[in-house]
């Protein structure tokens, strides 16, 4: 914010810099699913292919809307990838094959997206990212409801909370055109079947897309649009340094100070930012008055600016020589288009001396709205400011006996000279004690110096000497000059100390940061760092500090400088309120001040990491309010540093599961084929033997050895499945004829049991794995016959849903243990201490979650009350069920 309005922002030229060599993004943005954003994508792809440019189809999701697929015709399209054995046409994004093609432009329809397990990226906007930095430009869509910062707001109304989001700085970066229909439009289009098919449209027009909901969404979506667009245009004006507000929004700027009317000024901002629907900024402007404020005065500052944040504004302190050039300068920059700023109530006489803040405001800032609030009339603490200050202004008395000393110097000097000087030579002399004193000390000592150089030139050289009086009326001249020069070099020097303080202070901060940032990066481990995040922050702010993390228990303190440091329970309970509500609390904030420690939260994209504590030994205020905008940029980089650790963590523990899952893979392939072939042998005999010589013990033989080969194959299976290997052939399926077939395999295991099918007739076909989905059927028969209590019943139930098809097969026995209905389903699983131990592997439930999982289906466990028992089940999504046969499935 220290650029002047002739002169580029750096900031913004380095912004646009980095976009140079990269493609550009443009999103379409829409309130909601149906509004036709990937219409509008396609249909803008096919323009922009009719002129000539190079497009091609990176992803589109057509929903089985005939109006969208017919756009897709003539466009390439480039092949998707089954990084995770997706089903067939249902892949991800191929990058690889993007980036070898290198089109101008590529389309890649939903920008939220979460990719397939075993993908380059997690997010698609990280594919998007790397297709950018390659100098390809990319179209993609997105709904409000994505959006990171939006993701509360959309919940607090809908009731449903988005999973897949987008972070902010995505939209900052691209270009956004709005997808815009009216609520009752695209409410139609819902009934029409246009959006979802009539039995979900019917659930979704009663729930999400209520007009009410839309509409909310609808004034996001352009809202957001807007700061969108005002952003990167200040960021434009800003890097081509042109004049002007540029007010196509409004941006409020209120001015806080020490005053006791500074929380009014804050609400009143609050009002009018909400009013105009704008975003607002408080301001401090930093002078050399504000290292002279008192304890109180400091806090009220400090208060008021807390209240801003809270409030939802951005808070800065600027260093200024003057109020009125720090706050014109800081309005010009960011482009304000209203300052609100309140009216002090000074005295006549200091006005006469010191100039209007307001009126000098008003005349400076030009089409920038001006709103004046009086200040409070009940007598303030205040009022005693400007006689403290004034008393400070006198100096220290040695500032006076250095400048009476150098007058004397100048005199004896003269006095030695005069038999060849010239008065009036004499009289320049004396201007070197006046500069001195003013230069070094202050406008008093200068005119200290210049009355006293004046009677000193009088009395000695004067004539008649010896006297005050001056015979000559030009020697008056000198006297004059004498004050005079005190005067202008006092007031020179005033200012250049004042730039002086201005950029120590900066240079400071800047040192503080870069210091603290080369500490950080130096920590090894997490302890180390939490560590150096305490002890560098009691260095620089000369307090003591804690750093506490969250956990179950509440609050834990995890580093202290110094390291005795331990906290009470209201301390605990500051922290812990701080961490909930990311807010600061305690001492200096506007909750639990009763504490002595004041916390503020370490926050990130992934939420508040921890808190840090700060307390003096005096019990005063922690911070002084110019020391605050150090204390958040420390804790951001704090934040930062903290965050790439766990994240760094987080990989390096993700390094150690893949490679553990690669060799247990490994051994599972190498055992198990090495098992195959004499099992192979051992069944072969035992079938030789029983037309030989049949009994019991060769039947136990032969049935022992085949269930040890199922084991070994399942084995395999399991081995296929986590190595992404599985190949799908997905055709239509009979439930019914599946389930039969499964039921005929395990009769061995279900024996004893009765099987009760409640499988409706008109149950419609499936697009599956047809022999996948038979062993998942044939483990999950085996699981129930051998838990389920012994001539009890197996039931398997087919339910249809809005959204699915569910097949469940309940057992009647001891059921799962509470709790761990999501570990049945992990590899070598076998619940102790139930009967869900008894017999088994651990592996024929995971084989059924790995072999649903790569057909796009979903299992559940679960208890039934009555009769008790287990359900175990799969729900197949709409889009596996089949509405109509294609040509190659009628044969």
């Amino acid at each position: 914010m220290s650029t002047t309005p002739d002169r580029p922002s750096p900031e913004a030229f380095l912004r646009a810099a980095a976009q140079e060599g990269r493609g550009r993004l443009k999103l379409f943005l829409g309130a909601a699913p149906g509004v036709g954003k990937t219409y509008e994508m396609l249909t803008e792809g096919r323009q922009r292919l009719a002129a000539g440019v190079d497009v091609v189809v990176g992803v589109v999701e057509t929903h089985g809307r005939r109006e969208t697929e017919a756009l897709t015709a003539g466009l390439e399209i480039i092949p998707r990838t089954d990084p995770g054995g997706a089903r067939q046409g249902s892949g991800e994004m191929d990058i690889d094959a993007i980036l070898a093609r290198r089109p101008q432009l590529v389309l890649v329809d939903e920008l939220a997206h979460t990719n397939a397990e075993g993908s380059r990226h997690p997010k698609r906007y990280q594919d998007i990212e790397e297709l950018l930095a390659a100098g390809i430009d990319v179209w993609s869509t997105v709904n409000i409801q994505h959006v990171e910062s939006l993701n509360d707001v959309v919940a607090s109304f809908t009731r449903v909370r988005v999973r897949e989001t987008v972070p902010d700085s995505v939209l900052e970066a691209a270009e956004i055109e709005v997808v815009d229909i009216p609520p009752d439009e695209l409410i139609e289009r819902l009934k029409d079947g246009k959006v979802y098919v009539p039995s979900e449209a019917s659930r979704a027009l009663a729930h999400f897309f209520s007009k009410s909901n839309l509409t909310a969404l609808r004034e996001l979506a352009l809202r957001r649009a807007a700061q969108a667009v005002d952003a990167q245009m200040l960021d434009y004006v800003r890097a081509h340094a042109l004049a002007g507000s540029f007010a196509a929004g409004e941006r409020v700027v209120v001015a806080i100070s020490e005053q006791a009317n500074a929380p009014g000024l804050v609400r009143a901002a609050k009002r009018l930012a909400d009013a105009l629907r704008a975003p607002w900024t408080a301001v401090h402007i930093e002078t050399r008055r504000t290292q002279q404020l008192s304890d109180d005065e400091r806090a009220r500052l400090s208060d008021a600016m807390a209240l801003a944040s809270r409030l939802g504004a951005e808070t800065v302190s600027i260093p200024a020589e003057h109020v009125v050039k720090g706050l014109r300068d800081f309005a010009i920059e960011a482009r304000a288009t209203q300052i609100v700023i309140g009216k002090s109530a000074r005295p006549w006489w200091f006005e006469l001396r010191h100039g209007s803040v307001v009126d000098q405001l008003v005349r400076g800032v030009g089409d920038i709205a001006v709103h004046v609030l009086p200040a409070e009339q009940t007598p303030s603490p205040v009022a005693a400011v400007p006689r403290r200050s004034q008393v400070n202004h006198w100096g220290a008395p040695r500032d006076y006996v250095w400048t009476f000393a150098a007058v004397a110097l100048c005199t004896l000097i003269g006095r030695g000279a005069v038999e060849f000087l010239d008065l009036n030579n004499i009289a320049l002399l004396y201007l070197v004690p006046v500069m001195f004193a003013a230069a070094s000390f202050s406008l008093r000592a200068g005119l200290f110096a210049g009355l006293t150089a004046s009677l000193a030139y009088n009395f000695f050289f004067l004539p008649p000497t010896g006297t005050l009086t001056v015979s000559n009326p030009e020697n008056v001249i000198s006297i004059f000059v004498l004050l005079g020069v005190a005067v202008v070099t006092s007031q020179f020097a005033a200012r250049v100390r004042a730039q002086a303080d201005l950029a120590r202070s900066s240079a400071r901060q800047n040192a503080a940061l870069a210091g603290f940032s080369r500490y950080l990066t130096a920590s090894a481990s997490q302890d180390d760092l939490m560590h150096t995040i305490c002890a560098e922050i009691a260095r620089l702010f000369d307090v003591r500090t804690v750093l506490l993390l969250p956990s179950r228990d509440g609050p834990q303190l995890r580093a202290a400088f110094p390291p005795e440091d331990r906290l009470d329970q209201i301390e605990l309970a500051a922290a812990a309120w701080a961490i909930d509500n990311d807010q600061p609390a305690g001492r200096g904030s506007s909750t639990l001040t009763a504490s002595d420690w004041l916390f503020h939260p370490l926050r990130t994209t992934r939420g508040v990491l921890g808190v840090v504590g700060l307390a003096r030994d005096d019990a005063g205020y922690p911070v002084r309010s110019d020391q605050v905008p150090l204390l958040m940029s420390i804790l951001d980089q704090a934040a930062i540093a903290f965050d790439r650790m766990a994240l760094d963590e987080e990989m390096q523990e993700a390094r150690q599961l893949r490679e553990r899952d690669r060799l247990r893979t490994a051994l599972l392939s190498s055992v198990s084929h090495d098992l195959r072939t004499p099992l192979t042998s051992i069944v072969s005999a035992a079938q030789e033997l029983r037309r030989e010589h049949p009994g019991a013990l060769i039947d136990t033989i032969e049935g022992e050895a085949q269930r040890l080969s199922r084991f070994v194959a399942n084995l395999l299976d399991m081995a296929r499945v986590e190595a992404g290997a599985m190949p799908l052939r997905i055709e239509a399926t009979d439930l019914t004829d599946a389930v039969a077939a499964a039921v005929h395999d395990t009769r061995r295991s279900l024996a004893g049991h009765a099987i009760e099918l409640a499988i409706p007739p008109d149950a419609p076909l499936v697009r599956l794995d047809a022999q996948l989905f038979h062993h998942c059927l044939i483990n999950l028969l085996d699981n129930a016959g051998r838990y389920a209590d012994p001539d009890t019943p197996i039931t398997i139930r087919a339910d249809r849903s809005v959204d699915s098809l569910t097949l469940s097969i309940i057992d009647q026995g001891p059921g799962i243990p509470p709790g761990t209905e999501t570990r049945v389903f992990e590899t070598f699983t076998r619940l102790e201490g139930s009967d869900r131990s008894k017999g088994g592997t651990g592996l024929g439930l995971a084989i059924v979650k790995g072999f649903a999982e790569a057909m796009g289906l979903r299992v559940e466990a679960s208890n039934v009350a009555e009769p008790r028992g287990a359900r175990l089940s799969i729900h197949i999504p709409s889009a596996s069920i089949v509405t109509g046969l294609d040509e190659k499935e009628r044969e």
